[in-house]
């Protein structure tokens, strides 16, 4: 039965303009966020924001209601630290895959103007992956960390296009189509992709790499030796990425910290804030959590995240890391 059940979500995902709706209803999340202390004493304060998942525009759907979506949440802290003249920097913890290219790259352009609207200090910090969107999203920051055991690195794009012809043939079902250019249909889940259409979507591909790449090379200032490794769109160690020159340091949270508050001028012991619409108890620098609720929906015990394919498009992302 479950085999069945995970065709016909399959068939159903990739037709045009369907998503698979498994919630049972979307309520907004609609409390504002709060500050919370989660670290120091002192005067001044360094604002830690998280990234996490994958990075998409649209609101992360839970099993009870809709969450803001990652950039969503960014933006709303970094407004925060903006507006309150005791924040002297940023700490962006990212733990992401990546995500959709226009996605990424928004994430990028909210934390490079921020970084030049306020002239605040950000500092990343990298845990378990940062790679490809995770990666392009920490190249504003005045320093880039990661903690001993990160992936990072594949700098590049992937367009992910999920094909059915095959499971529609076995079924008996055609899909007929009537199209105003020879191109409008080009990368149909229904056929096979033409040779001419590879190579249309190649030339996407590189001007995307094209652009991923050229921020790189402003933000880290690689030699070409290094640089021609990290086209290669591989994933590297935390000591794979220094010697590289993607990253400037290895270390732990607590590293962050102090890099944060040495390069915003703030005394040791200056307060770390966290912003949340909930309080939690024995809340600490690792919460990755805003608000209660939205938990993911599991049919049958299986994370529908794990199943279920992704939309067709273009992706600064890492595929493997996709899962997590």
């Amino acid at each position: 039965m479950l085999r069945y059940i995970l065709l016909a979500l399959l068939a159903v995902s990739i037709l045009p303009g369907c998503a698979p709706k498994l919630k049972i209803f979307a309520a907004p999340t609609t409390e504002p966020l709060k500050e919370f202390v989660i670290d120091g004493e002192g005067d001044g304060k360094i604002a830690l924001i998280h990234l996490t998942g994958f990075l998409q525009t649209q609101p992360k759907q839970g099993a009870l209601r809709s969450k803001p979506s990652q950039l969503q949440e960014l933006v709303s802290a970094l407004d925060l630290a903006e507006n309150d003249d005791d924040v002297r920097g940023v700490i962006i913890a990212i733990d992401s895959p990546g995500g959709t290219t226009t996605a990424s790259d928004i994430v990028y352009h909210e934390i490079d103007d921020f970084k030049l609207r306020t002239g605040k200090k950000v500092v990343v910090t990298m845990l378990d992956v940062a790679a490809s969107g995770g990666y392009y999203a920490a190249l504003p920051a005045d320093w880039i960390m990661a903690h001993p055991t990160t992936i990072t690195g594949s700098v590049g794009v992937v367009f992910m296009r999920p094909k059915v012809y095959g499971l529609l043939d076995k079924v008996g079902v055609e899909v007929e189509v009537s199209k105003s250019g020879r191109d409008k249909d080009m990368g149909s889940p229904f056929r096979p992709t033409t040779e001419e259409e590879t190579i249309l979507f190649q030339a996407i591909i590189d001007d995307y790499a094209q652009r991923f790449h050229a921020l790189v090379a402003k933000h880290r200032s690689l030699s070409s030796t290094s640089m021609d490794v990290v086209k290669t769109a591989r994933v590297f160690t935390a000591g794979q990425a220094v010697a590289l020159g993607l990253i400037d340091q290895v270390g732990y949270m607590q590293d962050a910290f102090a890099k944060a508050r040495s390069l915003a001028n703030l005394p040791d012991d200056a307060k770390i804030v966290a912003y949340r619409r909930d309080m939690y108890p024995n809340d600490n620098p690792y919460n990755t959590m805003t608000a209660t609720g939205g938990e993911k929906l599991n049919l049958l015990g299986v994370d529908t995240d794990l199943i279920m394919p992704p939309r067709a498009g273009f992706y600064y992302v890492w595929p493997q890391g996709m899962s997590q």
